[in-house]
């Protein structure tokens, strides 16, 4: 046992046996995974569950969370199992009550509903700052109403684990079946609506899809089909689809390509218009023959500059990644269309004279700005061309 301070009743632990030591919040217990940090200032329900989190950490770089509650719309993963996001989230302060009218529940109740573990009262400045020179580490975060931790043990724990790299997570994220989706955007004070008219359809592979991607499809008049990350491409040409999303989703790139790349290759080279979001971004940029590498700190916010080179628009987007194309791998005739402003690694790309794009953000926002919904207009429109062209 380590001693520490009076009242201590939550702890981060990181692998090189770094100690944060705060309150607990939300669930007890303890979660292991990569920790990383998050700069948006509002979405957190959205943040803890979108699946691209799993077995992740959340550390929240703004100070106060929880004023607006939760409510059952703001949820982004598929299906009730909270295992599919993120395991843990820390927090400057203590979640507040909430005080907004879409709120049905106190997040701190939520959280613990959910399993997931929860630390406030530390210094996340200096937590961001470790983040930024050293990297994500791997950490343990721990809950105990009672202050006790066995700060080795869990030190130990953290050490162990391997890591993301190498781990696909995108085969427990996905769905187990088919299913279809019809549900539009958020609009004010009518929530989320059916969509009235599809003027295509398109299939949506599953790897950790968010809700407001496949809302997004039906704001463009798209009819939506989700399928699991490892349905065959036979099966997926076999429903005729005017297009498929590859969707966003957790872990290596690499690994999940281990099955998913031949299926896209196959899908690209039936003629079908393809667009890749985040983990659908590195794996399209995996099957055009290009690599991915891991990145050290990650993009993770809703803040993020980056530029569209086809356009030379500067948007504000939301990004979620710790893996990222490599730029420099991109063969020819693959086109980097879009940069990130912050770092220059590579946000988008297109296949030279094919339906068959890409972007490494969020451009369904949810949370974050919505200056790149465009990118699903554009789908829709290279969906109606080929369409024509038949």
């Amino acid at each position: 046992m380590t001693d520490l301070l009076p009242g201590v009743t939550g702890v981060l632990v990181l692998a090189d046996g770094t100690v944060f030591q705060g309150l607990g919040c939300g669930a007890t217990g303890d979660a292991l995974g990569e920790v990383c940090f998050n700069t948006a200032m509002t979405g957190y329900q959205e943040i803890l569950t979108d699946p691209s989190y799993m077995d992740q950490i959340v550390a929240f770089t703004f100070p106060h969370v929880g004023n607006v509650g939760v409510n059952p719309e703001d949820v982004e993963q598929l299906g009730d199992d909270p295992r599919r996001a993120a395991k843990g989230a820390i927090f400057r302060d203590l979640p507040t009550p909430p005080a907004n009218w879409r709120s049905t529940l106190n997040f701190d109740a939520w959280m613990a509903s959910r399993g997931v573990v929860g630390l406030a009262g530390i210094d996340t400045r200096a937590l961001t700052k470790r983040i930024r020179e050293k990297g994500m580490p791997h950490g343990v975060i721990a809950h105990n109403p009672e202050g006790r931790f066995d700060i080795p043990a869990l030190t130990q724990k953290a050490a162990e684990w391997a890591g993301l790299v190498g781990l696909d997570l995108a085969k427990d994220a996905t769905s187990t079946q088919a299913a279809q989706w019809t549900s539009d955007l958020w609009k004010w004070s009518e929530g989320h609506k059916d969509g009235q008219k599809a003027d295509f359809n398109v299939v949506v592979i599953d790897y950790g899809v968010k809700q407001n991607i496949l809302r997004a499809l039906i704001s463009v008049g798209a009819a939506v089909k989700i399928v699991p990350a490892q349905t065959p491409a036979e099966e997926i040409l076999a429903m005729k689809p005017d297009g498929v999303l590859l969707s966003n989703g957790p872990g290596d790139p690499a690994a999940t390509g281990a099955y998913a790349v031949p299926q896209i290759q196959k899908l690209v080279a039936a003629g079908l218009p393809v667009f890749g979001i985040c983990l659908g971004h590195q794996m399209l940029a995996l099957a055009l023959g290009a690599k991915t590498l891991k990145m050290e700190q990650g993009h993770h916010g809703a803040n993020h500059p980056v530029k569209d080179l086809t356009t030379n628009k500067v948007e504000i987007v939301s990004m979620n990644h710790g893996f990222a194309v490599d730029r420099d791998s991109l063969p020819t005739g693959v086109v980097e269309t879009h940069v990130s402003l912050f770092d220059g690694t590579n946000c988008g790309i297109a296949l030279d004279g094919k339906p068959v794009f890409s972007v490494q953000h969020h451009p369904e926002a949810s949370p974050g700005p919505v200056d790149s919904l465009y990118l699903f207009e554009r789908f829709a429109h290279y969906m109606r061309d080929a369409k024509v062209a038949a």
